[in-house]
């Protein structure tokens, strides 16, 4: 293992129940995760994200393989005895403590000195910018506030490394893009190894430097957000980021056919193969520029429109296209649809 890998989970696997009755909840992932790096868990709900999370943090025991963290094999030791904090999607604030003692409060368990606790309060605090609101209750704060709070707490001790599960969730959505730039803003000032789990592909997008995509308790992509969005290994990967048309055809030498005599330029082994195109990637323009199409729907969604497209002889297809001020399609007319080939992914499954 390299020394910059803050965490690794070699071969882990966590099988709940036995017999007939077992559930295999991870199924032997494998993952290095850098030093410094915020990292983000990403899949469906019961993928088994949370899972894994929990088998870093302690609060669950890998059925087989083992969890190091900064080298350290901590498959075995005690939560409490991890460098490791975890926020929750719940921010479980003591209510009669006010913000200064519920962000000191684990460092007053470990038996820091008073001088100690208030120079990590303060810091954290100013980190959070809530030094304002130290003498205050939990209830006198906003929902955002709150969770600022919740993580001011996790960071006063100054982890190794911060567990995050889906701590956004229940935060309306303005509050939660903010909190997206907050995080990201926090992660790199403290340099702290961030790994977050979340379901929502948009969170992962914003924040990470690079992202794990789970499901069924397998790992099936890890890259970059760039590479995850642009080139998903499979089916699955190319749905659950962002939109994607899906495209059946047939391939051969020449390209992949899409429809009788419709031949996009696209490298692919013989046969049967999905091409995954994003909505952006399709360009809409005067009727015989391109493939023949008619608009069998617009929907205007303020900084762009999303029109669903009916190639000749092919299946439907839905655009996006930055909204001007210009005349735009409208249903029912003739138009000419191109694709860049080189943005096209052809998928194996």
């Amino acid at each position: 293992m390299s020394e910059e890998h803050a965490v690794v989970a070699q071969n882990v696997g966590k099988i709940y129940g036995t017999g007939a009755a077992a559930f295999t909840a991870l199924g032997d992932i494998s993952i290095a995760i850098r030093k410094g790096e915020f990292f983000t868990l990403l899949g469906p709900s019961g993928c088994g994200k949370t899972t894994l999370l929990r088998c870093i943090a302690g609060f669950e025991t890998p059925t087989s393989g083992a969890i190091l963290l900064g080298g350290r094999d901590i498959t075995g030791v005690p939560p409490n005895q991890r460098p490791v904090n975890t926020v929750f999607q719940s921010y479980a604030l003591f209510p009669h403590l006010t913000v200064a003692e519920n962000v000191g409060f684990g460092l007053k368990m470990q038996g820091k000195s008073k001088a100690e606790i208030d120079a990590a309060v303060e810091r954290v605090l100013a980190l959070v910018k809530l030094e304002p609101f130290a003498t205050r209750l939990p209830a006198q704060l906003s929902g955002g506030q709150q969770q600022r709070v919740a993580l001011a707490r996790a960071l006063a001790p100054e982890p190794e490394v911060l567990l995050l599960d889906e701590p956004l969730s229940a935060l309306d959505l303005k509050l939660r893009k903010a909190m997206q730039v907050e995080l990201k803003r926090l992660q790199t000032e403290t340099g702290i190894t961030f790994i977050f789990v979340t379901h929502d592909q948009e969170e992962a997008l914003t924040m990470s430097d690079r992202i794990g995509v789970m499901s069924a308790g397998a790992l099936l992509q890890v890259g970059s957000p760039h590479e995850i969005y642009e080139k998903p290994v499979n089916r699955f990967v190319a749905d659950f980021i962002g939109e994607t048309n899906f495209i059946e055809g047939e391939a051969s030498a020449v390209g992949v056919e899409i429809a009788p005599g419709v031949v996009l330029p696209v490298t692919g082994h013989g046969g049967p193969v999905t091409l995954a195109v994003r909505p952006e990637q399709l360009r809409i323009g005067e009727p015989g520029a391109g493939l023949e199409a008619e608009v069998k729907e617009a929907v205007y969604m303020g900084t762009d429109t999303h029109y669903t497209l009916a190639l000749a002889g092919g299946p439907q297809v839905v655009a996006r296209v930055q909204s001007s001020a210009g005349p735009e399609p409208q249903v029912g007319d003739k138009v000419g649809v191109t694709i860049d080939a080189q943005s096209v992914q052809v998928l194996s499954e």
